[in-house]
């Protein structure tokens, strides 16, 4: 009986059918959740598709032309900065329309934090850093989310592209304010400084050696032997070591590495260096004109036509986090993107975030966006579904994916519900049995982030494919 009144009150408090299972007399299994029956898959497939007619026209001159760059650039959370998620989609539209380049990378590793593997970073310096998500102390913050500093004047960075498949011709450096902070350098010189120094002499006393026979071998006198090895008496002993004073000289040669700087283009937002012949490894050293350092990201790019897709998330991020900081803003043109993807949302759910007080700052951060990139168009993906604290049900997320589908049209982006796409809001457990979440039931699997990838692309190119046999009709 007490077992059944414990069921009814779970089932009351939780407003869900309740399933249980007696194993024995005394065990009760009980899904808390209960809510299997429920989860639902949305179709897969993005929404206000018209408001990407631009980039798809872009899409279609590079796919019959054959020329000239189509730019992608995502934004987001945990969820991006990985590199998971987003590494699917770049894969994807490269086989497509062709590989134009890696496009906006920043040194993770640097900062102390979790990345892309498609490059690797090193420094005989450390850097300094400081993320949006924490309170603003000055430090410059902007493409990247995540500001990289020193002072150091005796720094290098060495850059290696581990994918033969994205070696680069053209690098851009994107600094605060476009400040001629650094150089690069393909290579080092190493210099020989040559000079003439005392030759040194030593002697390992034997057994039966006198002062007086040492002395004599390297015709010197006794004193001086003495006074070269601090000795007061004429006592030495076998085994020991004596310096032998001499005038001879002899040659020493010293050996230093230095960066031969190459020149730099100045660009309307950053700096940039070409080389004709495609390259896997280049420095990042100071300019010497400069007293101080801020790296907010770089930017690879190939000589062959295609797609670049530029992946900018930092853990924890939410659009209140980037909103607070107009120097993102302002170097968002450097990427020239076409189109720009949103993925946030998750962290204002744990906030517990009201959806209006979410899309207020989600719908300024896309206004942002738009003043400084008019002419790229704009996608928000919905946050995937998450439990609160491994237990709740995560309303939040519900609510947000509806209202950014709702104002889709009025705000003039395309959507792509990824919430619904993924089970919506009862679908967690499952993704979890699938092996496709991890334990804190929150953030996706390696598995997961692919999965999703492949599902975004196989939207955005259905939605493409639609967009030509529209065009030629």
């Amino acid at each position: 009986m007490w077992n059944k009144f414990v069921i009814a009150l779970i089932g009351l408090l939780f407003s869900v059918s309740v399933s249980a299972q007696v194993v024995d007399s005394t065990m009760v299994e009980v899904d808390t959740l209960g809510m299997e029956a429920k989860v639902s898959y949305g179709e897969n497939a993005i929404a206000n598709v018209k408001a990407l007619d631009k980039f798809f026209e872009k899409l279609y001159l590079l796919e019959t032309a054959k020329t000239g760059k189509v730019r992608v650039v995502h934004i987001g959370d945990s969820h991006i900065q990985a590199d998971l998620f987003t590494g699917v989609i770049r894969k994807k539209l490269q086989d497509a329309f062709g590989n134009g380049g890696l496009g906006f990378f920043f040194p993770h590793n640097l900062a102390r934090t979790n990345g892309s593997h498609f490059i690797r970073y090193s420094s005989n310096e450390s850097w300094n850093n400081h993320r949006i998500t924490k309170e603003k102390n000055g430090s410059p913050i902007g493409l990247s989310g995540i500001s990289l500093t020193t002072k150091a004047k005796d720094f290098a960075v060495e850059i290696n592209v581990k994918d033969n498949a994205y070696q680069f011709n053209t690098l851009k450096i994107i600094t605060p304010n476009n400040a001629s902070m650094f150089d690069v350098a393909t290579s080092s010189k190493t210099i020989v400084l040559e000079s003439n120094v005392p030759k040194k002499i030593t002697h390992k006393i034997k057994n039966g050696e006198a002062i007086s026979i040492i002395a004599d071998k390297y015709n010197i006198s006794v004193a001086e032997l003495k006074r070269a090895n601090g000795l007061k008496s004429d006592k030495i002993r076998a085994g020991k070591t004596l310096k032998i004073p001499t005038n001879e000289m002899q040659k020493r040669s010293i050996k230093r590495s230095e960066f031969i700087p190459l020149s730099l283009n100045d660009e309307p937002n950053a700096h940039s260096f070409y080389s004709a012949t495609a390259m896997d490894k280049i420095y990042l050293i100071p300019n010497k004109k400069a007293n101080s350092f801020a790296l907010s990201g770089l930017v690879f790019e190939n000589d062959a036509p295609g797609v670049t897709y530029s992946a900018i998330g930092v853990n924890g991020a939410k659009a209140s986090d980037y909103n607070k900081y107009p120097l993102f803003f302002e170097q968002t043109p450097a990427l020239q993107a076409d189109l720009v993807i949103v993925s946030l949302g998750t962290n204002e759910t744990f906030d517990k975030m009201p959806s209006s007080d979410y899309m207020t700052q989600l719908n300024t951060f896309i206004a942002n966006i738009k003043v400084k990139n008019p002419n790229a168009e704009v996608l928000v993906m919905s946050t995937p579904p998450s439990l609160l604290y491994r237990r709740s049900l995560n309303h939040f997320a519900d609510a947000y994916a509806r209202d950014v589908n709702a104002q889709a049209t009025v705000v003039n982006h395309a959507s792509w519900d990824l919430f619904a796409i993924m089970g919506g809001m009862y679908g967690v457990n499952r993704n979890y049995r699938q092996g496709l979440m991890s334990g804190d039931k929150v953030h996706y699997s390696k598995a997961g982030y692919e999965k999703q990838g492949a599902l975004f692309s196989e939207a955005l190119l259905n939605a493409y494919e639609n967009f030509k046999a529209i065009k030629k009709n």
